[in-house]
């Protein structure tokens, strides 16, 4: 093993960098080489890397990770890239309905491209738009997608232990509308292998995923979002044309997502815990085709910042955003997280709740905490959001409307505490076309005077069971 140092206070690029007395100057020194198992890269405490972007390449092995982060003392290295880490990023399929793209170039201040078995910690990192050089308005629809971490599965098969933990990522100015490029805080992709005969042979996915203790502020779009794939062409059963290419149709059946086929296909051994998400042009954090993923003890602030009319103006297409969701996944477990103040439902956000189970299949949510989330505390998104369990949370003048149920099939809303603001119903109104059981919880409004509402909107089917109700002017029947 050899451990590389790097600093902008002592270094020099003609050094060794191989002893902290002798370090690199440049980022572009560990770029340049081939990183072997257990390999460390330390960038000094104060260093700071303007301009700069950390592209590193080499692989781990069982027990020896690569490792990059901190030595010295003082406030973290920060790399700082400014739009510099341009790469073409190219899922070689269609990943979705408009205005999803699926390939172009992307700045991205760290980037792990065919990396297993990687830990990277003790960073601060941005990339922020520091002029109008392109000729655009930032909130452009050609803007340059950008990420501060881009994690990336393609020609290697499985890539195994990702570790990012105890980083520091704010003000990465993206692209505000691209969903599934690597635009954002951190984002997790895998793509299909550039020989295509290896698509099915060499499946380029993530297995065992650890996203830990982070903070992110003020990213565009995403703050955190794991597992998105070319392979949910696979995996939605994905059409193809007469001449055997992909043609962006999907058919996702009843909803239900196949044990086995997640399991080849998905990211397995998915842990997001523990971070915390302000401010972030869109959803706070997302796990996609993910099996079994755990999402615990997260703290999501002000998510859906530029999800608005006045922002969001280059097309209609996906303005919304929630805080802490899974999009087609297999029992996804929330738990223990907090989500404050998601914004703009009332200015051009279509969701703008708390939680989001959307188009998943088991998905649970338990001892959540929200509050003030200008879409409504939980959504149950659509035909086919399957198998949906929400229990045991607490939401506090959450908005618009606590429980959103547009065209689910099924939802088991039991044993949770809703306090209702003065112009929150127990169901989001303009949209109650689902089916749910919701039994056992307490709903109390705290409307000044005795609250009327509608209890079965046209077209919901909701059976209402052994609730508690308070300071409303009926009940259920």
């Amino acid at each position: 093993m050899t451990v590389y140092y790097v600093s902008t206070i002592r270094g020099n690029d003609a050094n060794a960098g191989t002893s902290a007395e002798h370090p690199f100057a440049t980022l572009e020194s560990i770029n340049a080489l081939t990183l072997e198992p257990a390999d460390e890269v330390r960038l000094e405490r104060g260093s700071v890397f303007q301009g700069q972007h950390l592209h590193p390449a080499g692989a781990g092995v069982p027990g020896r990770p690569i490792i990059i982060g901190a030595y010295g003392q003082g406030p973290l290295p920060a790399i700082h890239a400014d739009g510099t880490g341009v790469w073409f990023e190219d899922y070689r399929a269609p990943i979705g309905g408009a205005p999803h793209r699926n390939r172009g170039e992307v700045s991205t201040a760290v980037l792990l491209r065919d990396m297993p078995y990687v830990e990277v910690s003790d960073l601060e990192i941005t990339n922020r738009r520091i002029d109008d050089s392109d000729c655009m308005a930032y909130n452009d629809r050609d803007v340059m997608d950008r990420t501060g971490v881009a994690v990336i599965a393609e020609n290697r098969g499985t890539i195994t232990h990702t570790v990012l933990k105890n980083l520091y990522i704010h003000d990465v100015d993206g692209n505000v509308y691209d969903k599934h490029m690597a635009n954002g805080g951190i984002y997790v992709i895998a793509h299909f292998p550039e020989d295509p005969s290896r698509i099915d042979t060499d499946i380029a996915r993530f297995d065992d995923v650890r996203i830990s203790g982070n903070t992110v502020r003020r990213t565009s779009r995403w703050g955190i979002a794991v597992g998105y794939t070319a392979y949910l062409n696979m995996i939605d059963h994905g059409g193809k044309d007469t001449d055997g290419r992909w043609n962006n149709t999907f058919d996702y059946g009843d909803g239900t997502i196949d044990d086995a086929l997640i399991a080849r296909y998905g990211a397995t051994n998915v842990v997001v815990e523990d971070n915390v998400v302000e401010d972030a042009g869109g959803d706070a954090i997302t796990t996609m085709y993910c099996d079994r993923p755990v999402i615990r003890r997260n703290i999501s602030r002000r998510a859906a910042r530029q999800i608005s009319t006045d922002v969001y103006t280059a097309t209609d297409d996906g303005r919304v955003a929630a805080a802490i969701w899974p999009w087609r996944c297999k029992n996804a477990l929330f738990e223990h997280n907090q989500a404050y103040d998601t914004l703009n439902a009332d200015n051009g956000n279509g969701d703008g709740q708390a939680w989001d189970a959307d188009y998943g299949d088991g998905t649970v949510y338990r001892y959540n905490y929200s509050s003030g989330n200008s879409g409504g505390t939980v959504m149950i998104c659509n035909e086919m959001a399957v198998n949906t369990e929400f229990c045991h949370n607490v939401a506090h003048h959450d908005r618009m409307g606590a429980i959103d149920i547009p065209r689910n099939p099924d939802a088991w809303v039991h044993d949770n505490v809703f306090v209702l603001g003065p112009d929150c119903d127990p169901l989001r109104l303009d949209r109650a076309d689902g089916v749910a059981v919701v039994e056992h919880n307490v709903f109390v409004s705290d409307a000044k005077r005795p609250k009327a509402t509608t209890w079965h909107p046209e077209g919901s089917r909701v059976t209402w069971r052994d609730n508690l109700f308070v300071n409303f002017t009926d009940q259920p029947q």
